[in-house]
This record gives C-alpha cells, structure tokens and sequence, in this order.
C-alpha cells in the first residue's frame, strides 16, 4: 500500500473522532507554543546585549579604581584613590594601545534658565568618541587645550539636551550651571541608548576630566581609564599588560590583591550571556516538559484506537493486509498529530512572541534553526510514542481481532 493512500486512511480515522484528535493535539501545541517562545525571549535578551556591547565602542577595555583597605576594614570596589592621571600617561605608551581617555565622574543637579534635571557628570579625555565611536550631534566635543587649561565646557548627552532645551533645538553657546558654576555648552552627542549594563549613555555630561577634579570635585586621582584596543586580537594582551604596568606603578607586590579593575567588554557581555542562556535553557527545559506530557497523550489516544479499531484490523489483516502496513498506518496517524500540532504550536510561539514584545517591551528573537527544531522535535515525539501502539496493532492475531467485541 502506497504512503498516500496510508495518509488518506490516517487523516480519514482521526477525521471520525474530531474532539479527541484536537485534544491530542493539545499537549504539543502548548509544548511547541512554549518552547519556541521561550528561545525567542532568550535569543532576543542575547541580540540586545551584544548589540549594547557594540553600541559602547570598539574593542574597549575599561580600567576602574578598586578595594582599598585601612585599618583592616575593606572599603569596597571603586573606593581607591591610587589611580592617577599619570596611570593613563603610561598606559598610553603600551604597544597595541590605540586611544585613551581618563574618567573623573561625579553628580549633580544642572541649572539651565527655569529648568533643571539631576545627571552624571563625566570627566573624560578627547579620545572618548573614538573610542566610543560616537559622533556629535550640534557643535563639537572638546579639545586637548580644554583639557590642559581645565576649561568649563560641557557637552550634553541626548537627554540632558532635550530635557533642558528641548527636543531639536541646538544648544551650543548656551550657559548651563553645574554646582553653581556656569560651563559653556560646545556640543550635543548623538543618541546612543542604553549600555550593556542597562544604563541610559544619553543622560550624562561630557566635561575635561581635569575640570571635574579641579573645579567639581576637588581631588587628583581619577576614577577610571578607558582604553582602546588597536585589534580586537589584542584586547586579552593589552588588558594584561595594563595589570602589569598598574601593579609596577602602585608598588604592589606579589600575592597582593590589585586596587584597580580592568575588565573588557567580551568579559561583561559573556557573563551576561551566560546567564541569559542559563535562563532560557532552564525556562526551554519546563516546556519541554509539555512535549513529554503530550508524547504521552499520543501514546493513550492511539493505544486507545488500537483497542476500539481491533475488528477493523483484524479484517484488514484477513483480506490480505500485511503487519508492517498496518503499522505504518497506525504510526502515520501519531506523526500526523504531532506534526499539525506543532505547526499550530509554532505559529502560537510566534504570536505569544509578538505579544509579550508588544505590551511587556521585551525583545524577541525567533532564529530559523529554532523553527526547524522544533518541528523534527514533534515529528520525532509522534514516531516515539506512536511506535509502541502500532506495533501492538500490527502484531495483532487475525482470527483474535475478528472475534474482538
């Protein structure tokens, strides 16, 4: 017997009893829905981390005050002093270094006319857009001498622009008070979004590093120094050459802990990944538990078929109907039901998809291979707990079958 007229039976017996053969269906549908919803959250959360991670610059290695101890007391990362503009001179020197660019943050409420708003301060250096490439939107960013004279220029993030001067409007020549002291505005960045930390890069103030600590804060360390890579294949041996020359620099000996940090951006990212990986594999596992649930399902329906069909096998088998026909048939029935339902199941992963993107902004991304997994995954689950109940009916007894009431 041909594998059409085969198919023609299968759907023509599941066609009979319409109820139970969508009931079957079921477990799948919910199975495949979930799984494929899951993955598409998972892989989305990844997309949007990597994209981040680009948007924060070019083979960038960040370099932060660390743990510094007094009196046996650890005052916790970020609280060291040691880190000096002198660090991010000979860091500047190291082979592979391409830009570099020393940070001194703080915070404040800026004053511009009858508007204010509560940012970040950060002090940086002239080689941040290009270390970040991020261009200007009006104006320019500052210069070398800005930075030498410690000069009172400022340049807006997105946000702070468009907070206190209004969405499109260009601001450059405007004064602004930060602290009670008036900074010129010379530039306006462009948008940039948020970082791989989930921090908004558009609601800060770009000033000279040398301005925040004469003039903000009051100090002559730094807090930070940015650096770029000159390839993406050197990143891991400039970061370690930056330990090197930070550990010689800060007197710190063997078997000591560092006062400094450096990480690079491929290390924030991985462990964010991981974790978002950890999560949808953990979340794609519980579904699948659906997919055993409504295996199993199959399994009872088509045993139950079985049992209510054994005359009509019987007689089939009496006219001529060989064991691995009958076979075939019973496990075409069970990998049709699993494979409609998880077309079913697929389609509802995409809507579930778009809907939790739409009304919970999360982002989603459905990969192709995920599609194809998922559909082999239901063919396979029909086949497997299909197998045992066709098998059962093709080694039915002709004569015991006819006489099944």
């Amino acid at each position: 017997m041909s594998i059409f007229m085969t198919l023609r039976i299968a759907l023509k017996a599941l066609n009979r009893n319409k109820m139970r053969t969508v009931l079957t269906m079921l477990g799948m549908i919910i199975g495949v829905g979930a799984v494929i919803t899951m993955v598409g959250l998972g892989t989305g959360a990844r997309t949007t981390i990597e994209e981040r991670v680009k948007s924060a610059g070019t083979n960038m290695i960040m370099v932060n005050a660390g743990n510094f101890s007094t009196g046996g007391v650890r005052m916790g990362q970020g609280n060291s002093t040691t880190l000096m503009p002198e660090d991010a001179v000979a860091i500047r020197q190291l082979p592979g270094v391409q830009y570099v660019a020393a940070s001194a943050n703080s915070r404040a409420q800026v004053i511009a006319g009858n508007q204010n708003w509560s940012t970040q301060i950060q002090g940086t250096d002239t080689d941040l857009p290009l270390i970040r490439s991020w261009p200007t939107k009006y104006g320019a960013f500052f210069t070398q001498q800005d930075v030498s004279g410690a000069q009172k220029v400022a340049v807006l993030g997105s946000v702070v622009s468009d907070t206190l001067f209004g969405p499109d409007v260009d601001p450059t020549g405007q004064i602004i008070r930060i602290r009670n002291q008036p900074f010129k505005v010379i530039g306006v960045m462009v948008s940039k979004g948020q970082s791989s930390m989930g921090q908004d890069q558009d609601d800060t103030i770009f000033t000279p590093y040398t301005t925040v600590q004469k003039k903000l804060q009051g100090q002559q360390h730094i807090n930070g120094v940015t650096v770029s890579a000159a390839s993406a294949g050197e990143i891991d041996s400039v970061a370690e050459s930056i330990r090197g020359v930070l550990r010689t620099r800060h007197k710190i000996v063997n078997g000591d802990p560092d006062d400094f940090m450096v990480r690079t951006l491929e290390e924030m990212a991985s462990v964010q990944t991981a974790t978002t990986q950890t999560m949808t594999s953990l979340l794609a596992s519980i579904a699948g538990v659906s997919l055993l649930v409504g295996g199993i399902g199959i399994m009872n329906i088509m045993l139950v078929s079985v049992t209510e069909r054994t005359r009509e096998i019987g007689l089939r088998m009496a006219i001529g109907a060989r064991g691995k026909d009958v076979l075939l048939q019973f496990l075409v029935e069970a990998v049709v039901i699993s494979l409609i339902g998880g077309i079913i199941g697929i389609a509802l992963g995409f809507g579930l998809s778009a809907l939790v993107q739409k009304f919970m902004q999360w982002p989603t991304d459905i990969p192709p291979n995920a599609i194809g997994m998922a559909f082999g995954f239901a063919a396979a689950t029909g086949v497997f707990f299909g197998f045992y109940p066709a098998r059962k009916a093709a080694s039915l007894d002709p004569i015991e079958a006819l006489r099944f009431e």
